[in-house]
């Protein structure tokens, strides 16, 4: 049976050593990479779609998509740090749950990285957009900067496709390459997430605050004020759509199997990225709201470069520039930190036979994985060419919901077949914090709306086809035979 095809976690391991990828990234690095993937669209973008769901009780939303985030990556930290190959939630569920399902997480995890690289190449386009409209004191047209199923329809977006296609560039240069160039962006981020802390916080009236929760709580549909469509609202609803936020912590675990010292490093990338980048998250967003209001009807809720419209609104536009600025030039980090993570899981996947063997190449000159790099950014490119952000943000959070769930239940069964195993990042509370992380991600999963569930449950049903027509058929647990001599 093709649920029982678990691959040991020895086998894994030795797996890894046949194709390794050259170790070169220590603590401070992963730490800095998992700021640059975390920080981005989520906080510079999302923040006017979090007003229009919670009103003020967005920040809410942020503690509670934070909380389910800090659970999953207790579970991620002790996982990774006991399997330190590439993969994530993929080669994690191949070793406790087996093929199908790892089969299956693997191809969600499609949605959770491509799709938002796809995203943040489009937030990074309506940015620079607006630069380049505030310079030049001209309108662009929309026929080249919107998408054909934006709200307003254009054509194709041309700069959201342009950066996602120089990030494969960048990408197929090196791994060591992309993280320095990664570190100058994170710098760039958070001092202009700190500039707007520093002058948003001050202007804080108590008053904005009220009403807290025009919305209510669970998720629910409504008429939007703004657009009149029918969109899904609620502080439940809102954490579902930050948790996009957060997204980017687990990448760090993609990269075990380039990192030097992963048993000490991963956890320390991976908790330690998530935490700051909370307070951050949780500062910004008291002073957003606090500053000029988040109601649902709110300018903030329709504006799409929140954080600058805020700066603007309280009588700094020069630092609204600067942030505006900033955005522009980071935000090429997050879509960078997507497409690592992908990549690396494909080429996992490749070499463990669900997917052809081409995806394991390397480059003869830079030793990256360039076959599957360059098909991850046609795909990153087409996604961001042509759809809005909103949409691609809310169909990568139930993929990544889905992995992150999977992740903890992975943890629960390792405790239970393999105790002795060495454990060098053990959870804390394991039986409470790994089924707590579990119903966490279920919760926001079924708070997303039901276009973005239905559009899950067909991506999935997309992928069993694929792996009935190939992996089930290639797998080399299932045939050994297949694997490659050394």
């Amino acid at each position: 049976m093709i649920f029982w095809r678990v691959k040991p976690l020895d086998d894994i391991l030795a797996t890894a050593e046949r194709k390794a990828l050259t170790r070169t990234l220590g603590a401070f690095q992963l730490t800095m990479l998992g700021i640059g993937a975390i920080i981005g669209t989520g906080i510079f973008v999302l923040t006017a779609e979090a007003a229009t769901k919670a009103g003020p009780a967005m920040m809410v939303s942020f503690v509670i998509a934070a909380t389910v985030c800090a659970l999953a990556a207790l579970c991620y930290a002790e996982i990774a740090s006991m399997i330190p190959v590439s993969g994530s939630a993929y080669t994690y569920s191949y070793g406790t749950m087996g093929e199908l399902v790892a089969w299956v997480v693997g191809w969600a995890l499609v949605l959770e990285y491509a799709i938002a690289a796809s995203a943040v190449s489009v937030g990074w386009s309506g940015y620079m957009v607006r630069l380049v409209e505030e310079i030049f004191n001209v309108v662009v047209p929309t026929t080249f900067t919107n998408g054909p199923f934006d709200k307003t329809p254009g054509l194709i977006n041309l700069p959201a496709f342009g950066i996602a296609l120089l990030v494969t560039v960048l990408l197929i240069v090196g791994t060591k390459e992309s993280a320095r160039f990664n570190a100058v962006l994170v710098f760039i981020k958070v001092a202009a997430l700190a500039l707007f802390i520093a002058l948003a916080i001050p202007a804080i009236d108590a008053a904005n605050f009220q009403p807290f929760a025009p919305n209510g709580f669970f998720a629910k549909n409504v008429v939007d004020p703004i657009t009149g469509n029918m969109v899904t609202v609620g502080v439940a609803a809102a954490a579902a759509s930050i948790f996009f936020a957060y997204v980017g912590f687990d990448a760090v675990s993609t990269a075990a199997e380039e990192t030097i010292n992963p048993q000490r490093n991963i956890p320390i990338g991976l908790i330690g990225s998530l935490a700051i980048c909370t307070v951050i998250y949780l500062l910004v967003a008291a002073g957003a709201i606090g500053a000029v209001g988040a109601q649902p009807a709110g300018e903030l809720a329709s504006s799409k470069e929140a954080l600058a419209f805020v700066l603007r609104e309280i009588g700094h536009g020069w630092a609204g520039d600067l942030v505006a600025i900033a955005a522009g030039l980071a935000l090429p980090s997050v879509v960078l930190m997507m497409m690592f993570g992908q990549t690396r899981i494909f080429f996992t996947m490749s070499r463990d036979g669900l997917l052809p063997s081409a995806f394991t190449k390397l480059h003869p000159k830079y030793g990256t994985p360039h076959v599957v790099t360059i098909c991850t950014g046609v795909f990153v490119s087409l996604f961001a060419a042509l759809f809005p952000v909103g949409a691609l943000a809310d169909i990568s959070n139930s993929g990544t919901l889905f992995a992150f769930a999977l992740v903890a239940i992975g943890v629960m069964i390792l405790r239970r077949t393999q105790p002795d195993r060495a454990r060098s990042f053990r959870t804390p509370l394991v039986w409470l914090v790994a089924p707590a992380a579990t119903a966490g991600c279920i919760f926001l999963f079924f708070q997303l709306s039901g276009y973005t569930e239905l559009m899950f449950l067909g991506w999935a049903a997309i992928g069993l086809v694929v792996y009935a027509l190939y992996g089930y058929r290639k797998s080399h647990v299932g045939h050994p035979h297949l694997i490659p001599a050394e």
